[in-house]
């Protein structure tokens, strides 16, 4: 009786975890934590058109991108000259920076909230990824629309995979890498896999590509 038991609801569980470990409860598409300050990429990135790697200055040369230190936001929002320096929204940001020297609590870095992390056991390179052709919008969807980050592509290993198995459609230029509105118009004789010497398809797939 046990036998047949498990013998039923064994396919049912298991239909169920692959289901569940491909959904948007696994992957956390669309989370959006709370963050110390109200920032929005639509303002920044959007319609002022700041450049990713202005905060984000490692994004091409390390494997991590960087989250910018509060002196990077103090460039134009000094209490002093700066940016809307009345705002109330900017009060966590300044009290960060300029804090009390005698306290020595001036010049703390902002507790920004991670939006993006992948699990220890995968190997990502932002640099290897960016100096290859691979746009911003690919992996963190149109950000210069959202007044707060939200998680937009699962990163998945299945989703990851999707691309290592023909990147050619998704690389572009290397001065198209911040444009979020790109639409493949690369000029004449642009081939990525050839100009940015991508690997073939089984080394990319390679498990020991990304599980080091």
């Amino acid at each position: 009786m046990l036998v047949l038991i498990v013998a039923l609801v064994a396919p049912v569980y298991l239909v169920l975890v692959v289901a569940y470990g491909a959904s948007p409860w696994a992957t956390d598409v669309g989370y959006a934590p709370l963050q110390p300050v109200a920032y929005s990429h639509r303002l920044h990135a959007g319609e002022l058109g700041i450049d990713c790697r202005y905060c984000h200055t490692t994004v091409n040369q390390a494997a991590c991108a960087a989250i910018p230190p509060t002196q990077t936001c103090i460039n134009c929002h000094s209490r002093e000259y700066g940016i809307r320096k009345g705002s109330e929204k900017l009060l966590p940001l300044r009290a960060a920076f300029y804090g009390s020297e005698a306290a020595g609590s001036a010049g703390r870095p902002t507790p920004w909230v991670r939006v993006h992390d992948l699990p220890d056991y995968a190997y990502f390179d932002h640099s290897a990824h960016v100096n290859r052709g691979v746009g911003c919008v690919e992996c963190h969807g149109r950000v210069d629309r959202m007044d707060v980050v939200y998680q937009a592509k699962p990163l998945s290993m299945g989703w990851c995979l999707e691309c290592h198995r023909n990147p050619g459609p998704r690389l572009r230029p290397l001065d198209q890498i911040t444009n979020m509105t790109w639409e493949g118009q690369a000029g004449p004789g642009f081939d990525p896999l050839k100009q940015f010497n991508i690997r073939s398809a089984d080394y990319l797939q390679n498990c020991s590509t990304c599980h080091r």
